[in-house]
Parts: C-alpha cells; structure tokens; sequence
C-alpha cells in the first residue's frame, strides 16, 4: 500500500508578484493647467472691477490647492512614504508661513502683502529738532508757494505753476531730504515753510510739522487714538488744512483738531462721530476738513440730519448741519451751481449737493453702495456735476435744474465705464476728464462719457495739474510728468521719489514736491521751465 504524500510536500506553482500601478500624473497636470486657465480667463474678463478679478483668482488658487492635496493623498498612486511628506508639508508649510508671516495690507487692487509677524517698524512721537520763522511766507514761485489743503488751493486738483521742465534726464529732480515717518495715508499741507501731515505714532495719532526744507520737526501734537484694518492699514487717512494761523485735522477714528499754525497748540477739539452719534466707517474716517468763510465743515454722517456738519472755526462750537447720508470715503468740496454756492458731498447712499448757508440738502442722487465711495465729485459747469467710484461702477454726468422756485433736482445726464476712480480723485481740463481709470491712466469727453483714450497702468494713486502739465504719483512710489492731450498719453519724464504701495497724495508748493508713503517722506526741487522755455 502506497503511502500518500503530505500536504506540505505537493509541489506548488509560484504566485506572481503583483506590480504596483504607476503614479498617476494626470490630474496633477489638469489642476495646474486649469487653474492657470482659469485665472488668465478672469484676468482677462476682469477689465470692469480688478478686485473682484483678484479675489476670485485668490480663490481659484486655494481651490486649487485643496484639489492638488485629494490628488496626493487619493489618487496619486504615490509610495505611502512620499505621500505621507508631501501632505505634512503642505499642512506644516502654511502653518509655520501664519506663525511666521502676517498679511500687512493690500495692494490697491486687493493683492495681498505680506510681511513679518514679529516686525516692530513703529515710530515713537516725534520731537521738535528745528526752529523756523513763520512770520515770512517761502516765496518760492510768486503765486504758487502755499498747498493749504486735500488737492491743492482750491480743492481741484490744479495749480496755476510753476511750468515743470520736461527733460529731466539732464535736469533731474533735487532730493532735498528723506527720513522715516509714521504710518498713515495723509498727504503734506504746506504754507510758507510749515509742511504739516498726520501720522500713527505707537498708539498716538499725530499731526506732525516740518520744515519744508530741511525736513526737521518744527512741533508735533499727538491724540491717543490707533486705527488699523487689514485692508484699509494703519494710521490716520485725512490731510490737514492750513487757514491763516490755523490747522485743522481730522483724525481716522474722528477727532478733529484745531491747532495753532507756528506751534501746534490745541485750540479746540470735538470728536465728530461721538459728537453727532455717527459710527465709525470700515475703514476710518478719511474726509478731508472743508475752511468755508468762518466755519469748518466736515461730514461725519450721522443720523438726524448729521451728513454734512459745521462747525466755528475759532470757537469749535456747532454752527450748521444737514442731510441723513451715511459717511464713506470722499472729502467735501466746494462749488457753484445754478448761481448758489453749495458743498458737493459724496456719501454712503449717493451724492449730495448742500446749500453752503446752513448745510441743508438742496438736491441729491442715489448710488450704488456696497463699496467705498471716496473720489470727490466734480461741478463740470454751473449745471452739471461728474461723479464716479470703481469696483466696476463706473461715471455718471448729473444734470442739476433749478426750477423757478428755487428748488433743484438731479438728473443722469449719461452714464460710462470709461472712468471709474477708486480712491483718486480727477483732474478737469478743456471739456476732459483725466485720471486713474482703475489704476491705468485715462482720458474721457466730459461731454460725452466716451472715452478719448486709456494709457498705462500707474496703480492707485493720485493726479495734479500743474499748469501745463500731469503730475501723477504712481503707487509704485514713481512721479511720472506728462503732457496732458485728449488724443493719446503723451508722458515727459518720470523718476522714483519713494518705494513701496503709495497711495498718499503729493503735495507741490512752488517747485518743491512733497511725497510720502506709510513708511517715509521726501522732499524734491524740481526743474521748471525757463522764461524762454525749457
């Protein structure tokens, strides 16, 4: 009898090893591929509203991101080991950039910026290094020495000199001095040699004076006050206003202060906001004080007819108040239509025109809210009043009638999205608007609201007209001269003043330009035209 064998000893076939399936590369290509599309298509689609652009290119980014981590870790097909690093890294990655890295502020387009978490870069208050007679006004360009406030003399924008050379490469601009100063996006007031901006000072706010030529610190006068958003930064946003032997300034969380011009002793103070029950706007209080004969008018937007507020210049008492439009962004500003001297007020809900005698509200126009309204509207003659705002907003022309009772009424004249200003205000010249069309300067018939021409890309910044020329401080910090024409940009010259996102307003007494950031100051001499000419 045979013997049957063990199990163990039947031979056997051997089991092939199953190879392991190649990585799947693939949808690695298709999410970055994609998602560079994707952008490109809104970049491109975003020609109406740039910040809504970036922030859907931001999110198509984290989406993006989200997609590249399902791909890793499920379907890969990656070893466990390099799967396992990969998905730590991109955990640990961002967590040590926030621990590390905090976001700064935006860019004017919303592009975040980003800086170190644990930098200390604030300022303590300044102390005064420099004495300077004020009795005697700097005679710089006969006519042309003082910048008393926001804009200019006359709040437009225009200067009637000097004529600013054009060939600045064999005469280039003279840098006078530089020096640090604190947060803030105020522009520099000057009268005489008195050159007086606001500041964020540690957790002070001041009103800062130097001499406009040597930069020193002639006085400074600090309210403890600190306003910081994300978007918006830190620091106060109004200028001053200069008027006689005062200065008047208007605080980011509110406080307006009338100081002494040679000293900057407090006369008075009010907080406008707790003053007149108003709430403080997103992003601080940024409109400029408007000197009408005695008073100072200033828009605090409160309820129950707090819009638009005045008040005694010597005294700080109330003096007038009018209209219920909720405060933004934008500056009184003076003009006359249909023979009355009113106060065009761009606010929350729309813009207003206010009868200068006691504030009230003769004629107004609705506008669409949900973003800030800050450029100051523009009397185009004794009837028309050009208003604009970005975020895809646009311009409008208003026709204002007067009937024959006296009353006024608004109606659209035309509406464009040929201009659309988002923070800088607009220049007026021979029937044209000229200015930052969402950041790229552009040129439209006031007539009209079709556009003559669109040009460069200059960022968020601000715009002079200086007799015969454009002077535009770019946000890159670049001053860029150009020759203002309704058939093309027709740029001069330009030269690097700062570095860094610029978005406060220059300031130009005579031939001396005064520019500055959040971070630093400078001042220049620039070349002007001889008698003959150049």
């Amino acid at each position: 009898m045979s013997e049957t064998p063990e199990a163990s000893e039947v031979p056997s076939s051997p089991v092939p090893e199953e190879k392991p399936k190649p990585a799947r590369w693939w949808p690695l290509f298709v999410i970055v591929v994609g998602a560079a599309i994707a952008m490109n298509l809104i970049a491109a689609g975003s020609e109406a509203d740039r910040q809504a652009g970036v922030m859907r290119c931001i999110g198509v980014a984290l989406l993006a991101y989200a997609a590249l981590l399902i791909w890793l870790v499920l379907l890969s097909r990656l070893p466990a080991k390099p799967r396992i690093v990969g998905l730590a890294g991109a955990i640990l990655v961002p967590l040590l950039g926030f621990g590390l890295l905090e976001i700064k502020g935006t860019s004017g387009d919303l592009v975040p910026i980003v800086g170190w978490r644990f930098a200390r870069d604030e300022l303590p208050v300044p102390k005064a290094t420099a004495e300077i007679a004020g009795d005697t006004p700097l005679q710089i360009v006969e006519g042309a020495a003082d910048f008393p406030q926001f804009f200019g003399p006359n709040r437009d924008g225009k200067l009637a000199g000097p004529r600013l050379a054009r060939d600045w490469d064999s005469r280039p601009p003279q840098e006078l001095w530089r020096r640090e100063v604190g947060a803030g996006w105020s522009g520099f007031s000057v009268k005489g040699r008195f050159a007086i901006t606001q500041e964020q000072r540690g957790e002070t706010e001041a009103v800062v004076c130097y001499d406009l030529l040597s930069g020193e610190v002639v006085w400074s006068h600090s309210d403890t006050a600190r306003y910081f958003t994300v978007l918006g930064g830190l620091g106060p946003r109004a200028t001053p206003t200069i008027d006689g032997d005062l200065v008047f300034s208007q605080g980011a969380t509110g406080i307006l202060n009338c100081l002494k011009l040679k000293t900057g002793e407090r006369v008075w103070s009010v907080n406008i906001l707790d003053d007149n029950a108003a709430v403080l706007p997103e992003w601080g209080v940024a409109g400029s004080p408007l000197i009408l004969d005695e008073l100072v008018v200033v828009n605090p937007g409160g309820p129950t007819r707090r819009s638009l507020v005045a008040y005694r210049k010597a005294s700080g008492e109330p003096a007038w108040s009018g209209g219920n439009n909720q405060a933004n962004w934008s500056s009184p500003v003076l003009a006359s239509l249909g023979g009355v001297r009113q106060i065009l007020m761009f606010g929350a809900e729309g813009v207003a025109g206010h009868d200068a005698k006691d504030g009230s509200v003769l004629w107004d126009h609705s506008w669409k809210g949900g973003h800030p309204h800050v450029s100051m509207p523009i009397a185009v003659s004794d009837k028309e009043v050009f208003v604009s705002s970005g975020y895809g907003t646009g311009a409008e022309l208003l026709e204002i009638a007067k009937a024959d009772d006296g009353s006024f009424s608004a109606e659209r004249a035309w509406k464009s999205m040929a201009m659309k200003a988002k923070f800088a205000n607009l220049i007026l010249l021979d029937g044209h608007i000229y200015g930052l069309d969402d950041g790229a300067l552009a040129c439209v018939d006031a007539a009209t609201g079709r556009r003559a021409w669109k040009g460069d890309r200059f960022g968020h910044g601000q715009i002079l007209l200086v007799a015969d020329a454009l002077l535009l401080m770019a946000e890159s910090g670049e001053v860029v001269l150009f020759d203002p024409n309704p058939d093309e940009q027709r740029e001069a010259a330009r030269f690097a003043a700062l570095t860094g996102k610029t978005w406060n307003p220059p300031a130009l007494a005579g031939e001396y330009l005064l520019v500055r950031n959040d971070k630093e100051a400078a001042c220049f001499r620039l070349p002007v035209k001889a008698a003959s000419g150049e």
